[in-house]
């Protein structure tokens, strides 16, 4: 009802709220999370955490569509269209916005104010959203806050060492697990290389926790292009852009996402990657792949190396999926740094000698596309 100058409202962003679009049901559906990612005209992410519930609807709020409407649009009226619908269902979505990615605290405090809307209790919403909305939380620095919204709970919030790290929780691990080593190598070139990168999945949070996992891997690379972890079923022409993306999409639209040509395609639920037949993925320079896909390996199944002794030494419990996480990680940070290897000589010698090494002799080149005209000096390149 009030727009702040200082934090005006989204807009849009009811679309993000419901992505396949408000609809009435005929049951109780449980109640859902996932969080969204907008971004700004500067380019600064905002996370969206999104609980919905659902909340009965009046009979004469429900929209209906009468035999007269039906028999304009050239249908007949069937029998249940003249009964008075039955109960349905509206769902309702609390929304925070922040500028900060900590997800399980979005969980908890929406999942608090859900519980005292629901259950009646005697806390009073506006002392709890003004404590929320009041705390102080440090971007970066590695400490731990602790924050209270008023009603009996206490929240431990970890802060990451620099706000330039990105945070993946089990991301990471999660994509490994949903589409395996070689297409999440063959994802991570076509990010590199500037492709068009679509994921689809039932679940919005498994979209959102994919694409979050493959920027992760990005790292020390920051992605500058097209990034919606969730479109809003409303906004799909936006695959059509000729600019690369990262998007993820509902598997339920799916049937229009098979006229994109130049897209790849990353099925989180049936684990599969589909490369368009025009597309070209240029993999990793040998001997980096097979190291890196030899570490991946020992990571993800730790016993393949013990698998062929004939007295394997005693099995080790293998690694939570946090530590996984960090893990897969760690292998590539080390690939980019042997990608890297040897960068640091070329900004030294372009900073020391700020003029061309090799330079270019005009009238060879000249010649070289002219054979009428005789060259004054050897073709070529003339060292300086």
């Amino acid at each position: 009802e009030k727009d702040w100058e200082d934090n005006p409202f989204p807009q849009g962003i009811e679309l993000f709220c419901q992505p396949s679009g408000w609809q009435l049901c005929p049951e109780r559906n449980p109640p859902t999370f996932f969080i969204a990612v907008l971004t700004d005209i500067n380019s600064e992410r905002h996370y969206c955490a999104c609980l919905t519930f659902w909340e009965p609807v009046e009979p004469s709020q429900a929209p209906a569509c009468t035999g007269e409407e039906e028999e304009e649009a050239g249908e007949r009226p069937s029998p249940s269209a003249l009964v008075p619908p039955s109960q349905l269902f509206a769902p309702k979505t609390l929304v925070l916005v922040s500028r900060l990615d900590h997800a399980e605290v979005f969980r908890n405090s929406l999942g608090l104010i859900y519980t005292i809307h629901v259950e009646g209790l005697s806390v009073a919403l506006e002392n709890v959203i003004g404590n929320l909305l009041t705390c102080t939380i440090p971007i970066a620095g590695g400490s731990q806050r602790t924050i209270s919204l008023g009603a009996g709970d206490r929240q431990v919030i970890q802060t990451p060492l620099t706000d330039s790290l990105p945070v993946s929780c089990c991301s990471v691990a999660l994509l490994f697990r949903q589409l395996g080593i070689t297409n999440v190598l063959a994802l991570f070139c076509a990010a590199l290389t500037e492709h068009k990168i679509l994921f689809l999945s039932r679940s919005y949070q498994r979209l959102t926790d994919a694409c979050r996992g493959l920027l992760a891997l990005l790292f020390p690379l920051r992605y500058s292009f097209t990034y919606v972890p969730i479109l809003p079923a409303q906004l799909l022409e936006v695959l059509s852009t000729p600019t690369p993306f990262i998007i993820g999409v509902n598997s339920l639209f799916q049937a229009e996402t098979q006229e994109l040509l130049d897209v790849i395609i990353a099925d989180l639920d049936g684990g599969t990657v589909t490369v368009p037949e025009c597309v070209h993925i240029p993999p990793l320079p040998e001997p980096l792949h097979s190291q890196t896909h030899s570490a991946l390996c020992m990571v993800l199944d730790p016993e393949l190396e013990l698998a062929d002794l004939a007295f394997p030494p005693p099995t080790t419990s293998s690694s939570s999926l946090k530590m996984q996480d960090k893990e897969l990680r760690a292998v590539f940070l080390r690939l980019f740094a042997q990608l890297f290897q040897g960068y640091r000589w070329c900004l030294h010698i372009v900073r020391i000698h700020p003029e061309p090494v090799i330079r270019f002799h005009k009238v060879s080149s000249v010649a070289s596309l002219h054979p009428s005209v005789p060259p004054t000096r050897g073709r070529g390149q003339t060292p300086d």
